[in-house]
């Protein structure tokens, strides 16, 4: 039997996570009161029973401490019952803006803040997280590529890490990403904002693509930066980094930057067993 615990933080995506578990043929129970934890999972791990894969969702409550629903699950695993941990994540100010938009209140900020709520949140998990077989950040994440990273790990059972590398094409003149972890500056390349046929396509249609491949110089700069990555990757995730985001940025992020970023993609993408994800932040802006 496949027994999954689905926990994190409120907002995080933990609904959304066991609704696309159920979907793939996951038994999914959610809030299931504390006390009635232990005797839950003797009853499905029975001998006869049908249920082979089951998914649990705990979260922080104010009626109960997530304490102990912690030690429920250490004596679980003391008892000789297998479960992998799925921790759901997104950053403080997007689960700030998700509880603007939903007007709920966080279980822990009942009679305050829900920034205090947030925080309170965080540091009772924090143990939990490090524990955590799959850690999935939901910051950046559409449904469609949060579907794909349960497929990935639950369906397709891919050897997983908890890193999601995201690609972002972006114009200087709109500012650098704030969320940028590393940033490329392509405009020593030849811009094909100044050629009239291609003034007002971008990167992602295939005159522009050809004209910012034809010089030398993109290429040998996909090359050298493939070879960084493939070396640095594999060390964040030894350091345990769970977001990485690379901002390849031009003049005004609609022809060099995406023709760049679209290349790296198509080098990075079935290379690692790490989540991948394209975005170009500025290809619909004016010109």
């Amino acid at each position: 039997m496949r027994f999954v615990v689905v926990t994190g933080m409120s907002g995080g995506g933990k609904s959304t996570a066991l609704r696309m578990l159920e979907d793939v043929g996951f038994y999914c129970v959610d809030n299931l009161p504390v006390p009635l934890i232990e005797k839950f999972v003797e009853l499905i791990a029975m001998p006869g029973s049908e249920v082979n894969k089951v998914a649990l969702g705990l979260d922080v409550r104010a009626d109960q401490p997530f304490e102990d629903a912690r030690r429920v699950l250490e004596k679980l695993r003391e008892a000789g019952y297998s479960f992998e941990i799925l921790f759901m994540e997104a950053g403080d100010q997007t689960l700030l803006k998700r509880y603007k938009e939903t007007r709920r209140l966080h279980p822990l900020s009942l009679d305050g803040r829900v920034e205090d709520g947030i925080l309170k949140e965080r540091k009772i998990l924090e143990s939990t997280r490090g524990k955590a077989d799959y850690v999935i950040d939901t910051t950046n994440l559409l449904t469609r590529e949060l579907k794909e990273e349960i497929d990935r790990i639950f369906v397709q059972n891919e050897e997983y890490n908890s890193l999601m590398v995201t690609i972002l094409s972006f114009g200087f003149k709109h500012g650098i990403p704030a969320d940028a972890d590393l940033v490329f500056d392509v405009r020593f390349l030849p811009n094909p904002f100044y050629i009239d046929e291609l003034k007002y396509k971008t990167g992602n249609d295939r005159e522009v693509q050809d004209y910012v491949m034809s010089f030398t110089e993109a290429h040998i700069f996909i090359e050298k930066l493939s070879d960084m990555l493939e070396f640095l990757i594999p060390n964040y995730v030894n350091e345990g980094k769970y977001q990485l985001v690379i901002g390849i940025g031009c003049t005004g992020g609609k022809h060099r930057s995406v023709t760049l970023a679209n290349r790296l993609y198509d080098r990075m993408k079935n290379r690692g067993n790490y989540g991948l994800k394209i975005a170009h932040r500025d290809v619909g802006q004016g010109i």
